[in-house]
């Protein structure tokens, strides 16, 4: 008798041991995608990340890459570009040699690389986390916690998210009975404007600062204005974002609106001009620490 008690509690150990030390496998779950909705059988340990903003959705959940474009551009991150990652290549040329030898178990695309989507999906299982620019602030939340959830980090985003949507609500009073604004992009001596539904048009629709003007035609890089569009347009607010700094070249804004026509608008005499941070405009926007940055950015210019 006691020797079939031993036999069962040697049994029991046995199975509670099995029950400790063997590895459950999570149940695949859906994410949404640019191409629609894909099953993951299970969280991504080793990602490639082909796009900034995606790269800035990982870090604000804590989630290192281990595939990362050359350069990142934005300052924000430069502990990840720091932190190891391997270099794959940029946003137009990916090094697929290096990707192959990374040999990841994700790769995120989106935007720029986007393209890539289906050779890259050859080497490891790849998504598209493209956002459009319709919707900019709705649909860039909703990339964001698509990344979340693939990264089993949906929590820690949901904090992000309310964070955000916060501060836009503030700024949305701040700006109320501010005047009207006009954004426009220098690249080099040229100037290109940007209204709504266009690349920075969130700004208008979703944060209601209220545009200076309502026809711009919305294309990627704006559409090609003069300094006698401006003065006609006369803004209350001149928001700026030059291309040349954003891309690590020597920054021209300032000396390309140093003109006689500028001069005269109304934002210019009151010194309501911002010159915003060129990079996280124009590089990871649509990244969630970018729209944070941005929309502290705005408010603190708005508030003076």
């Amino acid at each position: 008798m006691k020797n079939n008690i031993f036999k069962l509690s040697i049994a029991a150990l046995v199975a509670l041991s099995a029950a400790q030390f063997t590895p459950t496998f999570a149940e695949s779950f859906n994410i949404t995608t640019a191409k629609g909705e894909v099953s993951i059988a299970q969280v991504p340990q080793k990602i490639a990340a082909f796009d900034v903003a995606v790269i800035d959705n990982l870090d604000a959940v804590g989630v290192k890459p281990a595939g990362i474009l050359n350069g990142l551009y934005v300052d924000y991150l430069d502990h990840v570009s720091a932190s190891g990652a391997a270099k794959l290549g940029t946003f137009f040329e990916p090094d697929f040699e290096a990707l192959n030898a990374l040999a990841p178990d994700m790769i995120i695309v989106a935007t720029r690389s986007a393209k890539y989507l289906e050779e890259m999906a050859k080497i490891a299982p790849a998504i598209d986390l493209t956002s459009e620019w319709k919707g900019f602030m709705q649909a860039s939340i909703d990339a964001f916690k698509q990344t979340a959830k693939l990264v089993g980090k949906t929590a820690e985003a949901d904090v992000l998210v309310a964070k955000l949507e916060a501060s836009a609500d503030k700024l949305r009073g701040i700006v109320k009975d501010k005047g009207k604004t006009l954004i426009i992009m220098t690249n080099g001596p040229k100037i290109s404007a940007f209204g709504s539904g266009s690349r920075f048009g969130w700004v208008h629709d979703d944060l209601g600062i209220v545009p200076a003007i309502d026809d711009v035609e919305a294309v990627t890089h704006g559409e090609a204005v003069t300094h006698e569009f401006v003065l006609n347009a006369n803004p209350d607010w001149l928001i700026v974002v030059d291309r040349s700094a954003a891309i690590g070249q020597d920054g021209s804004a300032k000396a390309t609106l140093d003109n006689e026509l500028i001069a005269k608008t109304t934002a210019w005499q009151k010194g309501q001009v911002i010159y915003v941070n060129s990079a996280t405009w124009y590089i990871s926007g649509n990244g969630i620490q970018a729209m944070q940055a941005s929309i502290d950015e705005l408010t603190t210019a708005y508030s003076k």
